[in-house]
């Protein structure tokens, strides 16, 4: 079963891949690009109308370089993670350059999955759930609780 930090990461190494990064930090930051879009995402929901949000820029109605939650996620990344490594200004700007890309193929690979004839959030729950019943542990976890929180006070 693919989770949201399966799908994210995903997105990232496909994006990252025409991006020279030194060998010795790839993997940090290929995850601190995962961490920084799954961070950017879990605290835009907790906010008021970040829901309307996500679901705006996962849907595609919302231009993923110019999203805040894509502003959010380059922050995270910057500040938590290109910060410490020196990788020099033109490395730094490639590799943010790449989160609109990722925020934009994440809409990509959102479908109908309830079979109701349109996606809405619903069908981004169940991607992000994967296939199966279980509703994952960790952030998925708390993800998953945030979202049935706020939905069941939208309805």
């Amino acid at each position: 079963m693919a989770s949201i930090t399966d799908l994210i990461m995903q997105q990232v190494k496909s994006a990252a891949g025409g991006v020279q990064i030194p060998s010795n930090v790839q993997s940090q930051v290929l995850n601190g690009l995962s961490n920084s879009v799954l961070g950017s995402l879990t605290q835009t929901v907790a906010k008021p109308g970040g829901v309307d949000v996500i679901t705006s820029l996962l849907k595609g109605k919302t231009n993923a370089a110019t999203s805040p939650v894509t502003k959010l996620a380059g922050n995270l990344f910057k500040t938590n993670i290109l910060k410490n490594l020196n990788l020099g200004t033109s490395t730094n700007n490639s590799l943010l350059a790449l989160i609109p890309t990722v925020m934009g193929s994440l809409s990509k690979v959102i479908t109908d999955r309830d079979g109701d004839g349109d996606v809405d959030l619903n069908d981004i729950i169940l991607t992000l759930k994967g296939t199966g019943n279980n509703t994952g542990g960790g952030v998925l976890g708390a993800a998953t609780s945030i979202l049935g929180g706020i939905l069941g006070k939208k309805k």
